[in-house]
């Protein structure tokens, strides 16, 4: 089973899109592109406060927990 991480290899803000990437084999400027489309058809604010919310709670890759 896969476990999401931040990704430390390719990180533009905290790693979150590159580890989702990882997770789905995909490239993360694919899924940065993803994330972008979905912030003009879902909001601003929803999409902002996940991001932030993943950046606390999901865990740096190689850390141990």
């Amino acid at each position: 089973m896969k476990r999401l991480y931040r990704s430390k290899d390719d990180v533009k803000i905290y790693g979150i899109c590159a580890g989702i990437a990882k997770i789905f084999n995909l490239d993360p400027t694919i899924v940065r592109i993803g994330m972008v489309i979905l912030t003009f058809v879902a909001g601003i604010f929803p999409v902002i406060t996940g991001y932030i919310i993943g950046m606390f709670i999901i865990p740096e890759e190689g850390d141990l927990s």
